[in-house]
């Protein structure tokens, strides 16, 4: 039937001189031959202008009535929001224009019809939307009408919760797209796994168990669930396995997820946890070292809270024991090679076999070095020789030495050494109290502060010897067992005090330079380097403190006036050595030292500084000064009834 004679047909129906027929004589009998269902001929019910296209025409009347019924049929099953049957008609780029037997056809976007192959000709189903669109086209849809078709199909799913399978199309933002039943749904990426899924891309093209957690048939808005599956799954697998678990017990399980502090096996829908002290008897330093995401391996059920919701699992017991028969294997004084696998402050930890681990101890590193680290003798991947000096099996730990692998040098170091024995050593170090002196690789002994001169008061042990100088000395002493050896230097040399009696006997007289101004007096430096002191009475002039009237290097007459072999002090007096000089001399000294004028900041200074400056000097002097000054002290004490008689005589 052509367009032309549609138009006719239509036009028979929309006749506006359609006769009214009474109701008596409508016929109840089917239609025959050239009658309508009234029992009136087509011909009369045509108007005018239908009349002649009709004449004008070559069908006969039996045709026409014929053409007329079928597209009354026709017409009777096209009805908007229905899905009708259609016939390609013509392919574009972007369309695909179907015939529905309507006056006019529908175009519709080719993409709604997916991966379908298509042809001129081919039959297909679509939903009629409306009748006629602003361009006056049938507007259709295949989309549409492939979702009425599997509405109720969809619905009754999701009313009962049922499993539905669904290929995953293409991703997009938020999730997936997936063909369901022919239409597309919505796959959340939320609930695409029970854990956080972040390639989507690994799911497309695959078939998937679905359910329906979300329908709205207005919008054809269908989202569905691959994770509600999977929770449902899980959860009869977790029943089942709860069942079964046993302490002792041996599983496959799969690992899901991997920390710090161990990895997470997944038994089948319940989670057990995998410590990283159960994963090896050797030192690991993550679980990723042995584990990754996804591995299926054997576990040892380890315990278990009740209800089973905290699992501990194991691998490493499901290997023997490395320590059993550890001290057979190992025992004290054996030499054996092992790995050095990591170091700490204290020492090293050595692996002796898969494990089992040793500790050399820092100080079981070397006899003779101070070690500071570990890693100044060792490093972590060598492999070095130990001796075995200790093994605890109980507490799994095994004490180890390096420097037992050569002779103790300390115990024949008086034989290279004697006391008595000179030898020349490098100065290392340097103290308040002394110098550490390198006498033979990795062997220092002690200077000390009191056996660096004979004559000289040393503050420090830089006023006689620097770092990294090479100085003689002698062994004075050798403490094995404390690993101590004590040195002298100042016994290099012959005593002075021996001969210095006849050159400062009592009443002779001689010059110093003041090397140091105390409050009790000042010390000065005689030849040789000789000190002597000076008492503040026997300066020759009336001062509280030297220093108001005394400067340092500055050169004084002096008369011996004492001379102690023993306690090693000389005591020598200005004032007893102008006794025999001229009174105009002694008081041109007098005025050349005359008190210097006291200031305000001077006297607050004094108050404010507290302690006087000769305790404090003292408090800093080294052990065997101290003496010499308490002993000059007490020579002050005896001496401070004479100046009253010396005056007297004067």
């Amino acid at each position: 039937m052509s367009k032309e004679d549609l138009f006719v047909v239509e036009d028979v129906q929309n006749a506006e001189e359609t006769p009214v027929v009474p109701e008596k004589e409508v016929k109840e009998t089917p239609a025959k031959g050239g009658e309508s269902e009234t029992g009136i001929s087509v011909l009369d019910s045509l108007s005018g202008k239908a009349r002649r296209l009709f004449d004008e025409s070559d069908y006969s009347e039996e045709d026409f009535s014929s053409m007329f019924k079928l597209y009354d049929e026709t017409m009777k099953s096209i009805e908007q929001g229905n899905i009708v049957q259609g016939k390609v008609v013509m392919i574009t780029s972007d369309s695909v224009i179907v015939d529905i037997g309507f006056k006019s056809e529908g175009a519709i976007p080719i993409s709604e019809f997916g991966n379908d192959e298509l042809e001129e000709g081919n039959l297909v189903e679509v939903f009629l939307d409306d009748f006629e669109n602003q361009e006056g086209q049938l507007v259709l849809s295949k989309q549409k009408a492939d979702f009425m078709k599997v509405w109720d199909k969809i619905k009754e799913a999701h009313d009962n919760n049922e499993v539905i399978d669904g290929r995953l199309v293409r991703r997009i933002k938020g999730g997936i797209v997936v063909d369901l039943m022919g239409v597309d749904a919505f796959l959340p990426g939320s609930q695409i796994d029970i854990r956080q899924v972040k390639n989507f891309d690994q799911y497309i093209g695959e078939m998937s168990q679905l359910k329906i957690i979300k329908l709205n048939k207005l919008r054809r808005n269908i989202v569905v669930s691959r994770r509600a599956v999977i929770e449902d799954e899980r959860a009869t697998m977790r029943e089942q396995v709860l069942k079964e678990l046993e302490i002792g017990q041996v599983r496959e399980g799969t690992v899901k997820n991997i920390t710090d502090f161990g990895a997470f096996i997944d038994l089948g829908g319940v989670d057990g946890l995998l410590h990283i002290t159960d994963m090896s008897w050797g030192r690991i330093s993550h679980p990723s070292e042995l584990v990754s995401i996804g591995d299926a391996i054997q576990v040892k059920v380890l315990n278990y809270e009740e209800g089973k919701t905290r699992i501990s699992l194991g691998i490493k017991q499901l290997t023997p024991y490395p320590w059993d028969g550890v001290d057979e294997k190992y025992p004290v004084g054996a030499v054996v090679n092992g790995k050095v696998v990591s170091t700490t402050d204290y020492g090293a930890f050595v692996e002796l076999e898969h494990g089992i681990e040793g500790l050399v101890h820092i100080s079981e590193m070397s006899w003779t070095q101070h070690v500071k680290h570990p890693s100044k003798i060792v490093t972590v991947g060598e492999v070095v020789p130990v001796k075995i000096l200790n093994v605890d099996k109980k507490g799994e730990k095994i004490s180890l030495g390096i420097k037992q692998l050569e002779p103790d040098p300390w115990e024949t170091i008086d034989e290279r050494h004697p006391v008595g024995t000179r030898v020349e050593g490098k100065v290392r170090n340097l103290t308040n109290f002394g110098a550490f002196v390198e006498i033979e690789e990795g062997i220092d002994g002690l200077v000390h502060i009191s056996d660096m001169s004979w004559t000289r008061r040393i503050k420090h042990p830089s006023e006689i010897m620097k770092k990294g100088d090479t100085v003689e000395v002698i062994i004075l002493d050798i403490d094995k067992s404390n690993r101590r050896i004590s040195l002298g230097h100042k016994q290099i040399f012959d005593d002075p005090w021996a001969t210095l009696e006849e050159k400062f006997a009592v009443g002779m007289i001689t010059k110093g330079i003041i090397i140091r101004i105390l409050d009790r007096g000042v010390v000065v430096e005689l030849e040789n380097h000789i000190e002597g002191f000076v008492p503040t009475f026997q300066l020759g002039q009336d001062v509280k403190k030297p220093s108001d009237a005394f400067d340092v290097d500055e050169e004084l007459p002096l008369k011996v006036i004492e001379f102690d072999k023993d306690q090693r002090k000389i005591v020598l007096s200005v004032r007893d050595y102008f006794k025999d000089r001229d009174r105009a001399e002694f008081e041109e000294f007098k005025d050349k030292h005359k008190p210097k004028p006291v200031t305000i900041g001077d006297a607050f200074g004094d108050i404010l500084e507290g302690a006087p400056e000769s305790e404090t000097s003292e408090e800093k002097m080294p052990k065997t000064t101290a003496v010499t000054v308490e002993a000059v002290v007490a020579e002050e004490a005896v001496a401070e009834e004479e100046p009253e008689k010396d005056d007297s005589k004067s």
